[in-house]
């Protein structure tokens, strides 16, 4: 399929606001606009998976769905919007995939409002072809997204495109391509408008640290703006302000519902920390233990501490989920977001950055919302 690509028009009098991969959690997406006192006479701009991988895919679509009607909304469409509907996707694929991320699919929660057992890939296709039937608009509502906007200054795509020149023959472009392009932004594609990306979590382009913050790259026009919303536990969702003439100096709001304490003690930051990310994530045990294992890590031949609950082995080896031994920059009087507590300290979030905190604590009793 060809990628369609549809041309918007931005007021220069209004906030612009541009949000990607809410990924079905309807708590992220509600508390992120209300950080942001989200109005009609804003502008929201989606760049796609709305659903998929988090708890309410099916109620999140349909928030969506009503608020397209009551305010200015342009929505986009990203590679796991097409994931049931899209008949060129194998049922047999569809069926292997369905306990991915803890069985968080709208595959899932049809099956149950339609009391459809799924235990073959021939029950699949029959799944398909009643949420059809009984979802027609949330069908029609996903399947006739765009792939592509463009504005006089900005072009947003859920994945990305092969340089802005791209766009001057778009029939050329293959849809799939546009809404999954992995590690987009070391492709080495350049723009003339700035190009608004989501779909791979920013924090998956650094090396030294995890941060859930929006990434710009200057030299390119891109800005990834993927925060990771159901899918890392340090994540959170990202508004982007968009000018109206942009100048490279973005800001953002985050928002996440960790809860939040203050920082007593000083603490300086690792001097060469490591963010371990799943691609790259072999290991060899070097000592084990029920809270922590000591690890080498394969490729860069540093020694780790990772959580022992965040380590699996199969017959291809030893692996971890993404990990940190960074030491999170703290001054007395800083907030943090908290993720885990151990022994040795508390896994946090410091404007966006996850590392670690050995200090000590004052509680707060409001919920995370950084920037």
């Amino acid at each position: 399929m060809h990628a369609t690509v549809k041309h918007i028009d931005l007021p220069a009098d209004r906030r612009v606001f541009a949000v990607s991969d809410v990924h079905g959690n309807l708590a992220y997406l509600k508390g992120l606009l209300d950080k942001i006192s989200f109005c009609k006479d804003d502008v929201l701009i989606l760049l796609g998976d709305l659903i998929e991988k988090g708890p309410c895919s099916l109620e999140t679509l349909r928030y969506i769905m009503e608020l397209c009607k009551t305010h200015t909304v342009h929505v986009l469409r990203g590679n796991c919007d097409r994931l049931l509907f899209d008949d060129s996707l194998p049922d047999e694929w569809l069926f292997r995939y369905r306990h991915s991320w803890g069985g968080n699919m709208i595959m899932n929660e049809l099956a149950r409002l339609l009391e459809h057992p799924i235990h073959s890939p021939s029950d699949v296709a029959s799944l398909r072809e009643a949420a059809k039937r009984h979802f027609p608009e949330e069908v029609r509502f996903l399947m006739e997204l765009p792939v592509i906007l463009e504005s006089e200054h900005y072009i947003f795509v859920h994945g990305g495109i092969p340089g802005e020149d791209s766009l001057q023959h778009p029939e050329l472009l293959e849809d799939w391509t546009c809404m999954k392009n992995d590690d987009f932004v070391n492709q080495g594609h350049t723009f003339r408008r700035w190009c608004v990306v989501g779909h791979w979590p920013a924090t998956l382009y650094r090396k030294d640290y995890p941060c859930a913050n929006p990434l710009v790259s200057p030299q390119q026009h891109i800005v990834s703006i993927d925060g990771g919303c159901s899918i890392k536990r340090d994540a959170q969702l990202n508004a982007l302000h968009l000018p109206a003439v942009p100048d490279g100096n973005f800001i953002w709001t985050a928002y996440d519902p960790l809860p939040v304490a203050v920082a007593e003690s000083f603490q300086a930051p690792s001097s060469s920390p490591i963010n371990i990310r799943f691609w790259d994530n072999a290991l060899r045990i070097l000592q084990r233990g029920d809270e922590f294992c000591t690890c080498l890590h394969l490729s860069s031949g540093r020694t780790v501490d990772i959580l022992t609950r965040d380590i699996w082995e199969n017959e291809r080896g030893v692996f971890c989920e993404d990990s940190t031994d960074y030491m999170l920059p703290v001054q007395p009087g800083d907030t943090l977001s908290l993720i885990q507590k151990t022994s040795r300290g508390w896994l946090a979030k410091k404007d966006g950055v996850t590392g670690w905190y050995t200090g000590a604590l004052t509680w707060r009793d409001t919920p995370c919302a950084e920037h």
